[in-house]
């Protein structure tokens, strides 16, 4: 006699990054147990029909920024989780320049603590600067799941570590097996250019994009991936938006880098005739930048170079997005409750399968942070997180409807096709019928790597950093 199961889902199709097919999935607890036809499935408590709809793993987007602790009148992991839900993402990584940084215990500690009341699952990635080379380890141990370096200036005006830092950083993180972000532009380049351009009295919409143009891009992705390369770290490139930066990766993935790259709907969709149009709204790190980047990045994604889709989710208040003078205005603006219909347009559109969007949304991120198998995947044995969507439905963006505490995004008014009308969480709704279930607050848990990651071998095999300090003294 088979066993009671707590729910089957039936009458909807499941999608995988390799197939479409008519299956009932049957979830007990909190995870995937049998998937198969409906007469297949066990006896189940309850029953839901999700005929007329395609049932995908729920999204992960690898880059938000949930801005507590330090600037919750922004948004915090209650307002940021509620849109992920809302939107059809499962899991979400956050960033560390709040305030406190997270580059130390106690302020992982403290995001921690504060993300506990969130509605999806989340990750933490965890500061790597100048000053806390020595804490990394600890930092994996006490929790974070991975790593963000920023190379160049954003919000929370944290600077740059020096190349030594970020290459012993490297080394560190290789011999884990730990994945580390980097934001990738030149510092340098982008001050004196903005300095310059203050001096001659330029605040316009598209001096922001003058101050920061794709040699930034090309120059801190090479430099990362020759410190990754050198030491084996597994690197992932944040918000990739130039079309000149992608051979760097394209070389780098031939000769075996542990490399991986997301890219944005604001890259893939957007272009410098919007920043006309929108202005400050639209002011982002890295730039939006002209029309001619963006069918490369599209390229780039469904060929594999580009392996994923994030948002770079950075909500701010309003009247810190709209101020007279460009330098004056916030980066960034909300972006994981939209991804998802964002993305499915397109795929209406036919410029992608529904396959290749899982693979962007789910799989690959999955992997790269060393959650497949757990994420990213409906199988049994996996978390029962999907986001059923209807493919047919139309909508439209609108500031009003958004869950984010920031109610201001350039998507505003733009019709889509492809919604999410469900999401659950290891088995439990979070979303139902497009409504937030506000009972599942706090039901989002820290995600952990379900097996720890062999690093691929160094170049620098004799050299390390390692080697030099118990040495006791310069090895050469």
């Amino acid at each position: 006699m088979q066993q009671t199961v707590d729910l089957v889902i039936h009458g909807g199709k499941v999608v995988s990054d390799q197939a479409v097919i008519e299956a009932s999935i049957a979830i007990r607890g909190q995870t995937i147990v049998a998937i198969g036809s409906d007469d297949a499935m066990p006896p189940a408590t309850e029953r839901f029909d999700a005929t007329g709809l395609h049932i995908l793993p729920g999204a992960i987007d690898s880059h938000v920024h949930f801005r507590d602790p330090g600037y919750a009148h922004k948004e915090d992991w209650g307002t940021g989780s509620a849109a992920a839900a809302c939107g059809g993402v499962t899991t979400v990584f956050d960033m560390p320049n709040t305030n406190p940084p997270t580059g130390t215990l106690d302020a992982l500690a403290l995001k921690l603590k504060n993300a506990a009341i969130s509605h999806v699952d989340y990750g933490i990635h965890a500061l790597l600067d100048e000053d806390n080379i020595d804490q990394l380890e600890a930092l994996i141990d006490a929790g974070a799941t991975s790593f963000k370096c920023f190379m160049g200036n954003t919000f929370g005006n944290l600077p740059a570590p020096s190349d030594g830092a970020i290459l012993e950083g490297f080394e560190i993180l290789a011999r884990r097996g730990i994945r580390c972000t980097v934001h990738a532009e030149n510092p340098s380049i982008m001050a004196r250019r903005q300095a310059r351009m203050e001096t001659a009295g330029r605040a316009d919409r598209h001096a922001h994009l003058a101050a920061r143009p794709e040699v930034c891009e090309i120059e801190a992705i090479g430099r990362a991936i020759a410190f990754a390369e050198w030491t084996g770290a597994r690197l992932h490139i944040a918000h990739h938006s130039a079309a000149d930066s992608l051979y760097l990766l394209r070389d780098a993935k031939r000769r075996g880098v542990d490399v991986t790259a997301e890219t944005c709907p604001q890259y893939l969709l957007l272009n410098t005739h919007d920043m006309t149009r929108l202005g400050s709204v639209l002011r982002v790190n890295p730039p939006i930048r002209d029309e001619r980047h963006n069918a490369p990045l599209w390229d780039a994604l469904v060929e594999g170079v580009l392996d994923m889709i994030a948002t770079d989710h950075a909500p701010h208040a309003p009247d810190e997005k709209t101020r007279e003078r460009i330098w004056n205005c916030d980066c960034g603006f909300p972006g994981v409750e939209t991804q998802m219909p964002l993305m499915l347009t397109e795929i209406s559109k036919g410029r992608a399968t529904i396959m290749d969007y899982v693979r962007w949304s789910a799989v690959n991120p999955a992997k790269a942070w060393g959650l497949y198998g757990t994420k990213g995947v409906i199988a049994p044995g996996a978390h029962a997180d999907f986001a059923m969507v209807d493919l047919a439905r139309e909508a439209v963006i609108a500031n009003e409807k958004l869950h984010s505490r920031s109610k201001l995004t350039p998507w505003n008014a733009r019709p889509v096709k492809g919604v999410p009308i469900h999401t659950m969480v290891r088995g439990r709704f979070v979303m139902r019928d497009r409504e937030l279930i506000a009972t599942t607050r706090g039901w989002g848990q820290s995600v952990k790597p379900i097996q720890a990651m062999p690093a691929p071998r160094p170049r620098n095999t004799d050299k390390t950093m390692g080697a030099i300090v118990t040495a006791g003294g310069p090895h050469v």
